[in-house]
């Protein structure tokens, strides 16, 4: 019994925090390339950035949020962490360094950055204390400036 209780938790889990974000830069200006869809584009500091992990709990893994991004929006999430323990692989630190130097050059945490297939800037914002669906309404008023 245990066991399944469990294994059920694990599953939601999973299925609760299950975000289609990309792997890589590159994963996602190809995906973007592909469905024509714009790049939202997360500079934060995952283990010590407090209004990044507001807007990660908040607005990321809302279903409303992953729901609309799904169909909607191509994710990368650019990540700083400064804990040994949540450092990056080298290649991973150093794209998203390069990153910040062309996108987020006065290195503001959080900073999203909605990005149109071609890489063009359509807008910016960071934590906002307002709703998913508030937060969506932002980014669908950013993507109609393409």
């Amino acid at each position: 019994m245990k066991k399944i209780i469990f294994i059920s938790l694990l599953f939601i889990y999973q299925f609760g925090i299950a975000q289609d974000w990309a792997s890589s830069w590159s994963n996602a200006t190809d995906s973007a390339t592909a469905l024509n869809k714009p790049i939202l584009l997360v500079f934060s500091g995952s283990d010590w950035c407090a209004p990044c992990i507001k807007l990660d709990r908040d607005i990321w893994t809302t279903a409303v949020f992953q729901s609309y991004a799904k169909k909607n929006l191509i994710l990368y999430k650019a990540d700083f962490p400064r804990r040994k323990a949540n450092q990056l692989p080298e290649p991973l630190a150093s794209e998203n360094k390069e990153l910040a130097a062309q996108y987020n050059t006065k290195g503001y945490f959080p900073l999203v950055v909605l990005l149109s297939p071609k890489k063009d800037i359509l807008g910016q914002t960071a934590y906002l204390n307002i709703s998913p669906e508030a937060y969506i309404e932002k980014l669908q008023d950013m993507a109609a400036n393409e």
